[in-house]
């Protein structure tokens, strides 16, 4: 079998071309490159969707949760309690407010924010939560927000992987008081360059979030704060509102590949399959397994010998991370997930007959 990527693209630009180049040809001749309709659009299509009162669309994930804090108030001082087990963007967006990340380690099943632990950690500096839906897996938000609101804490939540994803009958990223989005290629709802959304129900924390990816200005040339450049540009705009009436049917895609591997890794020794709490909507960004037995390195090697691509997120914990090992604290599941955790190739269109191949030569390897 040919060369198996971690993701595959091409299907959905196939698909989408025709639709694509129009309106990239569109934009190009209107002229208008920054800020302009189709941004607008975007922004009340992808409120509609998510069932919110407000988005604003930004450059990154990562500038939409520097925003949020912002707007949220949190300064330098206050500590945010996260996750050690998530992309470094999580922590840096605190660091960049100036406020203090604190780790709280995960549980071993969805790789999400141990809530047993969450209350332990919260001090009178702390002011924020940023809870990670990893992989596409939602948190418990009801627990999560019963405590935020005991300890009156703002709620920034981190949905990088996890547009369309579900906690019961709500889209997550809308349960806080902030959901943060990221549109990089590979997302479940990918632009073509870089691109991000806040949303919020509050109509304040949206124009404190607005003002900011302005250089802090309502109207330009009359900066009130310091804020960012961070629009999202018109381009990637077009390109994500021709492929937000499709993300449904992708992860929907995305979930029957999940299913089918997990079924071909029934009784296979030595890998944990990716688990689904009742409570929610599996929308499998990443399709990541845990390897045990301290064999997950060897077996990555044998699966790319084959031409099978995957891809360990994370080997190192945040806390572990060079800016933040001097905080010296131990996060043991978080550590060994590091050491276990593996990604297998997924995307909405993936043949059965290739995830065939690649638990097939996942069993040979392990043997």
């Amino acid at each position: 079998m040919k060369h198996i990527p971690i993701l595959d693209l091409s299907y959905e630009i196939n698909e989408l071309k025709p639709q694509l180049m129009n309106a990239f040809e569109s934009v190009i001749d209107n002229g208008v490159f920054i800020m302009g309709a189709n941004v607008k659009q975007f922004e009340a299509e992808a409120a509609a969707y998510l069932g919110v009162k407000h988005a604003v669309a930004l450059n990154s994930g990562t500038d939409a949760l520097v925003i949020a804090l912002l707007a949220a108030g949190i300064q330098e001082g206050d500590e945010v309690i996260t996750t050690p087990f998530t992309f470094f963007a999580t922590a840096e967006a605190i660091s960049q407010v100036r406020a203090t990340p604190v780790f709280v380690d995960v549980e071993p099943r969805t790789y999400n924010l141990d809530l047993n632990q969450l209350e332990a950690a919260i001090t009178p500096k702390t002011k924020a939560i940023i809870p990670v839906h990893l992989f596409g897996h939602t948190l418990d938000m009801d627990r999560l927000m019963s405590i935020s609101e005991k300890y009156g804490l703002v709620v920034v939540e981190d949905v990088a992987q996890a547009f369309g994803g579900m906690y019961k009958n709500k889209k997550v990223g809308t349960i806080g008081d902030f959901g943060c989005y990221s549109f990089f290629p590979s997302k479940n709802l990918g632009a073509y360059g870089d691109g991000g959304m806040l949303v919020t129900n509050d109509a304040s924390f949206a124009e404190k979030a607005a003002m900011l990816r302005v250089h802090g200005s309502k109207k330009k040339y009359y900066n009130e704060v310091v804020g960012f450049n961070s629009r999202l540009d018109e381009i990637q705009a077009a390109i994500l509102r021709i492929k937000l009436p499709h993300i449904d049917e992708w992860n929907e895609g995305r979930r029957t590949a999940a299913d089918r591997y997990a079924k071909l890794l029934e009784g296979v020794d030595g890998i944990i399959a990716p688990s689904e709490d009742d409570y929610a909507k599996h929308v499998f960004h990443q399709y990541t397994v845990r390897v045990t037995n301290g064999k997950r390195d060897e077996l990555q090697k044998k699966l790319e010998a084959e031409g099978i691509s995957t891809m360990v997120y994370y080997p190192v914990p945040v806390h572990k991370l060079p800016i933040y090992e001097s905080m010296r604290v131990q996060m043991p599941v978080s550590e060994q997930l590091a050491e276990e955790v593996l990604s297998l190739p997924i995307w909405p269109q993936i043949d059965a007959t290739v995830q065939q191949y690649v638990i097939q030569k996942i069993i040979e390897a392990l043997q």
